[in-house]
């Protein structure tokens, strides 16, 4: 009798690796920046308007010298390019579901967490990029830097921006092709939270109420202690709230986005 030994095919299918994946979507956002690096010079316009316009406003009412109003001016700036940037970057999530980009994606052997982590991890470039440029145009004005209040404020920005992006990407998530939901929504919370954290100007003379409500906005914390930073004042406990705010804003932010995308369809 002749018996026959059925052969096992060798598994060759790509497994999930939350790790590996990340690192390929990380990777995969990345390539446009490089291949087009003036896009983060050109969204810098904003903030450089703010700095070439509204800090001679400052100095103007203060009388302040130019140096101690950039200094107490600058990172205001620096966390606005983390609030109009990563705050407005569910667009481009929002314009692959439009596309049908994103479902393509979705069917692809990837681990679904892997593909809102990675894009929020994408923000920590263009912040970086972008906060230096700022520093540097800022610096021969007077502007002082603390090398370790620079690294460790850097550090700050970017766990707030991923935190926020996140949160921007959930957005898009939930309101899907209704783009003017997305823009309604960013538009409206994004300028109150701005007015309200003291980034453009001084809280201490505002009504009661505001001064009551910039306590709990997680950007306050995050520009005070981007201003503690960079004069140097490593142990203010303003330092401490901003990173507590800027964790807390991104565990909550990649939370939610995770639980938005596995249940993308």
């Amino acid at each position: 009798m002749t018996t026959t030994t059925a052969t096992q095919r060798p598994d060759t299918a790509v497994r999930a690796n939350p790790a590996r994946d990340t690192w390929n979507v990380l990777t995969r956002e990345l390539k446009p920046v490089v291949r087009d690096p003036f896009t983060l010079i050109f969204s810098l316009v904003q903030p450089l308007v703010f700095l070439g316009l509204f800090a001679p406003l400052l100095i103007g009412s203060s009388g302040a010298p130019v140096g101690e109003t950039l200094q107490w001016f600058v990172p205001g700036v620096l966390v606005m390019i983390v609030l109009f940037g990563t705050g407005a970057t569910g667009s481009n999530l929002q314009y692959e579901m439009m596309t049908g980009s994103h479902e393509r994606t979705l069917v692809a052997p990837l681990a679904r967490s892997s593909l809102l982590v990675g894009r929020a991890l994408k923000e920590i470039v263009p912040i970086i990029v972008q906060a230096l440029i700022i520093v540097l145009i800022a610096w021969p004005f007077g502007f002082s830097i603390d090398p370790a209040g620079l690294v460790i404020g850097l550090a700050l920005l970017a766990v707030f921006g991923v935190g926020l992006g996140s949160l921007s990407y959930t957005l898009a998530l939930k309101t899907k092709d209704r783009e003017w939901l997305f823009w309604g929504v960013q538009q409206t919370l994004i300028f109150p939270l701005l007015i309200l954290s003291g980034m453009l100007l001084p809280l201490d003379d505002a009504p009661g109420w505001m001064q009551a409500v910039s306590t709990v906005n997680p950007i306050n914390w995050v520009v005070q202690a981007e201003r503690a930073l960079f004069a140097g004042d490593l142990g203010n406990i303003a330092v401490l709230w901003g990173w507590v705010a800027a964790v807390i804003l991104a565990l909550l932010g990649l939370w939610a986005g995770i639980r938005a995308m596995r249940k993308s369809s």
